[in-house]
């Protein structure tokens, strides 16, 4: 027997003036079988296990170089790899889900997979060229998949409000490293590394998976039936969504890259995530190379990775209120003069104003991240995020190259004076050419009266 209730609709669509559908009417427990919270605080923890390979990376540079003999250029162009493959694959795996091809489960498990073979190798690698391929290319490519399944998840479940929660998961990618940068700033040493690494490999792996299993993406179109789309600008109480308005309709990479927008948003990134990789590779040997202590050494790094990953939060939060893109050049251009400090304190032999400068560089060096994650559905919808965001994210690859294997010739061929000059210069270009974005369509949407919006059918679902 048939019940009024089976045949009721459970979803409306509501179209606006520009012909952009909303799917509202399910809540995220119907769809989830529990609260949409859960697409924050697993994405967040998944991402804290894959941190260890890039944020640790600097403080293990060292002992890898001793145990397999590499030299230390050899040793960052291995990571230089991993990180072109970590941004590289963000595009392919993006349209493997949208296309239906792929889930946010199964990506996150490939990854999770992939990701822990990539500790292994850099184990048991026996020369540099098997190195670069199992951390390099199939570590990297784990670690990938992983961290663009879980960054442009969190938007697709909180389309009105996504700022502080991307930027809240963002944060894991850093301050997921901190213990292991002291574990391999103070145990980490030739006669233990494999049985680190092994077991670095193993959390890794089981980590993730965990909490991969349990990822899903929301349906195209779908909004959270407690806020009203049309109703926005109206919204007095809601400063995310009057400051951020939704994208004016759901845009296909190609439409995207027609904006002129997105390849703006791509440049940008590549430079800010260049300098970025270059702190984050070269910190940790600037510090030993002045003389600094191992206690001031590890915690320079600490620090930076903790501000780092809490600065993600705090700017995703502050965007919600003050506006992505005023966000974005104030933390991009703290980026870029933060590198002229670190220098500055380091000609100086000033182990405060070191550490200081670390703080600020930290800050700067990854609260960009989670704002490209934001924009790029607020300018171009959610239905095709995980391709549009792979897009601007792959900048990263040239971004990775240029900040550790190109910085590392950098550092050889200037010295750190002329790299970190370099690099501070390079980030106050990023906040210059992020003035120039604006959301495509805005301008012309403004004169449309809210009112006049209107809703259309309704679908019964599936």
């Amino acid at each position: 027997m048939t019940t009024a209730s089976s045949t009721r609709p459970s979803y409306r669509e509501v179209t606006d003036v520009n012909g952009r559908v909303y799917r509202v009417g399910e809540s995220a427990r119907e769809l989830l079988g529990g609260p949409r919270l859960l697409m924050v605080l697993l994405p967040w923890v998944a991402m804290m296990a894959i941190s260890v390979a890039e944020y640790a990376f600097g403080s293990a540079e060292e002992v890898l170089s001793s145990a397999h003999h590499w030299s230390s250029t050899d040793t960052f162009w291995v990571l230089g790899v991993w990180t072109v493959f970590q941004a590289g694959v963000a595009f392919p795996t993006g349209r493997l889900r949208e296309r239906g091809i792929l889930t946010a489960r199964g990506a996150t498990l490939t990854g999770a997979v992939l990701a822990g073979l990539g500790f292994f190798a850099l184990s048991y690698a026996p020369n540099v060229a098997l190195a670069i391929l199992g951390f390099g290319v199939l570590g990297g490519t784990g670690a990938g998949m992983v961290y663009s399944t879980c960054v442009n998840i969190v938007g697709k479940w909180y389309p009105e409000r996504r700022g502080g929660k991307t930027g809240f998961v963002n944060g894991g990618f850093a301050y997921g490293s901190v213990p292991m940068i002291f574990v391999f700033t103070y145990s980490f040493h030739t006669g233990n590394y494999r049985a680190v690494l092994d077991w670095v490999g193993v959390y890794v792996l089981v980590l993730v998976a965990i909490c991969g299993w349990f990822l899903k993406d929301p349906p195209k179109n779908w909004w959270p039936e407690e806020v009203d789309p049309l109703q926005y600008s109206k919204a007095a109480n809601d400063k995310a969504l009057s400051k951020n308005p939704p994208a004016v309709r759901q845009y296909e990479p190609m439409d995207a890259i027609r904006t002129g927008m997105l390849p703006l948003m791509w440049f940008c990134l590549v430079l800010a995530s260049g300098v970025s990789i270059f702190g984050i590779s070269f910190q940790v040997p600037f510090a030993k190379e002045i003389g600094f202590g191992p206690l001031v050494v590890a915690s320079s790094m600490g620090i930076m990775s903790i501000i780092n990953g809490t600065g993600r939060g705090v700017t995703g939060w502050v965007s919600d209120r003050l506006g992505r893109k005023q966000t974005l050049i104030l933390v991009v251009a703290i980026e870029g003069l933060s590198q002229f400090g670190v220098l500055w304190a380091g000609d100086i032999r000033s182990e405060p104003l070191f550490l200081f400068f670390a703080f600020i560089s930290g800050f700067g060096s990854g609260a960009f991240f989670p704002m490209f994650a934001s924009l790029v559905p607020d300018y171009f919808g959610e239905n095709n995020n995980a391709q549009n965001y792979g897009l601007v994210y792959s900048s990263k690859l040239v971004g990775g190259l240029a900040g550790s294997g190109l910085g590392a010739t950098v550092v050889a061929a200037w010295g750190y004076s002329g790299a970190y000059i370099l690099a501070g210069c390079l980030g106050l270009a990023s906040a210059a050419l992020a003035l120039l974005l604006r959301q495509p369509g805005r301008p012309a949407a403004r004169h449309v009266q809210v009112g006049s919006l209107q809703a259309s059918s309704e679908t019964a679902s599936a």
